[in-house]
């Protein structure tokens, strides 16, 4: 019996990004049945709608969700910000639980890493972001709006159990991936004392089940300058939600750029979504010139995810073969179309 995926192909160019994962996922062989939504900024512009209750309740039903990216602003679109990234992707995450956002950061060979002297043997770590909580709760309000009063209040959450499974899921992480054996927790414990307290304890505390794991801390400010200086010196990354958006867009620069950059949106439990981290890039939409391999690189996290080790290797076997023929890595500049990018990495899935 095959795995049930919802897709979601998103706004601007997401849909031939998607278009070539799916191209990639159909020549590992595995069986899925794909189940297409319109989520996005054309429903909402049409419609209102945004996440329908029938749509929901059917993504909650599928083994996992293949989703591009949402938020395209085209002329004539009234979608005001925050709309759609709070009411759909907040949305997803929140209701359906996906309390771990994983980020692998690998340079594949081929791909210019903009650290000079730097190659793949040096940038592969994870960072393992909680998706959750902080300041992403939406905790907070606006008080004497529009007044010379108005004050903005909004409020970092962090839960004995969010922190506690975020801290354990790295730590397992570190201990499956067997590299160099360490978790760095990256918080501001010298300013941010009250969630910095929570999780420096349960970091230690949990960090006393896994021996074998070393320990390591950075500020996240001292992070970011290791991290393009020096990312050799990591393994598994573990941090809260706000931190976490910031510097794995850093991460994403220095393992080539957005083009190849692939997240999950993890509920080790229940319905995990995966997909690239970049944006719609709008003005590329239909000009068959954008980068794909973030969408296909979520396509390999995402087999990965549902147990076909095989299939994922085999997706990422065949990344690593045609990364080295793409010029560069941004849209429009590949020297090739996005469709014969996704026909090359096919090709070398089927062998």
């Amino acid at each position: 019996m095959g795995y049930r995926i919802a897709v979601i192909p998103g706004d601007g160019c997401g849909p031939e990004m998607i278009a070539e994962g799916l191209k990639v996922l159909d020549a590992t062989g595995v069986d899925v049945d794909l189940v297409t939504h319109d989520l996005g900024t054309g429903r909402y512009a049409a419609t209102g709608e945004i996440l329908p209750d029938d749509i929901f309740a059917d993504l909650a039903d599928c083994d996992a969700i293949y989703k591009g990216p949402i938020g395209a602003r085209h002329v004539g679109d009234d979608v005001p910000p925050g709309v759609l990234e709070r009411g759909l992707i907040l949305e997803l995450r929140f209701r359906l639980d996906q309390y771990i956002n994983l980020r692998p950061v690998r340079l594949y060979p081929g791909v210019p890493c903009p650290i000079v002297g730097k190659t793949p043997d040096d940038v592969d770590f994870v960072v393992i972001r909680e998706n959750t909580e902080g300041l992403y709760a939406g905790a907070g309000g606006i008080f004497k709006k529009g007044t010379p009063d108005e004050t903005a209040l909004q409020t970092s959450v962090s839960t004995r159990k969010g922190v506690e499974r975020a801290v354990r899921y790295a730590f397992e992480t570190a201990r499956k991936r067997n590299k160099k054996r360490k978790l760095t927790m990256v918080a501001k414990t010298n300013v941010l004392t009250f969630t910095g307290d929570i999780w420096s304890r349960v970091f230690h505390e949990v960090g006393e089940e896994y021996p074998d794991i070393e320990r390591d801390y950075a500020h996240v400010d001292a992070w970011c300058f290791y991290v393009v200086n020096n990312p050799e010196w990591f393994d598994v990354v573990v941090t809260e939600n706000m931190f976490g958006d910031i510097i794995t867009d850093l991460a994403a620069a220095v393992q080539g750029g957005m083009g190849v950059a692939s997240s999950g949106n993890l509920n080790p439990e229940g319905v995990s979504m995966f997909e690239q981290i970049g944006g719609t890039a709008p003005q590329f939409a239909g000009l068959n010139a954008i980068n794909p391999m973030a969408a296909i690189g979520a396509v390999e996290m995402m087999l990965a995810h549902l147990g076909e080790g095989d299939a994922a290797s085999a997706v990422s076997g065949a990344m690593a073969s045609v990364f080295p023929k793409l010029d560069q890595m941004g849209a429009g500049q590949m020297g090739y179309s996005t469709t014969e990018v996704g026909d090359m990495v096919a090709e070398q899935v089927k062998g």
